[in-house]
């Protein structure tokens, strides 16, 4: 089976998709900004920007079309990795797979193959943590703790144990890193995944699939 193959066809969808899907929302947000119809700016006194709503509706739309893709991009690589097990016929011991895979698929594959193929991950080309951070922000987004709002944050745990977080805003990223801040419970940044992390993460997905 051409395993690699499938995958990249999964790679090519979800880049297809996400550009498809966030068009009108990249257009609603551009004609508010430059005031284009049906967004021209009525007369106001009012301090409050006009179409915020309809501006903030938009972002949301893209925030949640961007967490959909990474969690498509963590089930084609789970997917990948399920394929060569079989392909493989990887066999294991009683509670063996269990044991390995309790930190995750992603790190439970890798031990797998380094035991079956002999491979050497400090020669992978793929940024093994950004990699991990696809499976977080996938578990975060398909398990959110509140219905008040569309975003989803990381958990304390999250940011402990990765204290660069890849999928947030600039803003967030920068001000976590402020240690007065990075205590505080409320301020856990929320799963922001741009076009340009998600192509990212896409092509280290690419690199780990070339290198196998």
């Amino acid at each position: 089976m051409d395993v690699k193959g499938f995958l990249d066809l999964r790679l090519k969808f979800i880049r297809d998709f996400y550009d498809t899907a966030a068009a009108p929302f990249n257009d609603v947000m551009e004609k508010i900004g430059a005031g284009e119809a049906p967004y021209e700016p009525p007369y106001s006194e009012d301090e409050e920007p006009p179409y915020l709503s309809e501006w903030i509706n938009a972002q949301s739309g893209l925030d949640v079309l961007g967490r959909a893709c990474v969690s498509m991009l963590s089930a084609s690589l789970k997917l990948y990795f399920k394929t060569w097990e079989v392909e493989l016929d990887i066999t294991w011991q009683d509670g063996e797979r269990k044991k390995l895979f309790k930190n995750g698929f992603l790190w439970g594959y890798i031990h797998a193959y380094t035991e079956v193929l002999g491979l050497n991950w400090d020669k992978c080309p793929a940024d093994l943590d950004i990699l991990e951070q696809v499976t977080l922000a996938r578990n975060r987004d398909q398990h959110p703790e509140t219905i008040s709002k569309m975003d989803v944050d990381y958990a304390p745990a999250d940011t402990k144990k990765h204290p660069s977080l890849f999928f947030v805003t600039e803003w967030e990223q920068r001000a976590y890193q402020d240690s007065d801040l990075a205590g505080i419970t409320w301020l856990n940044p929320s799963v922001h995944v741009s076009r340009e992390a998600l192509w990212q993460a896409i092509d280290e997905v690419a690199k780990l699939s070339g290198w196998l």
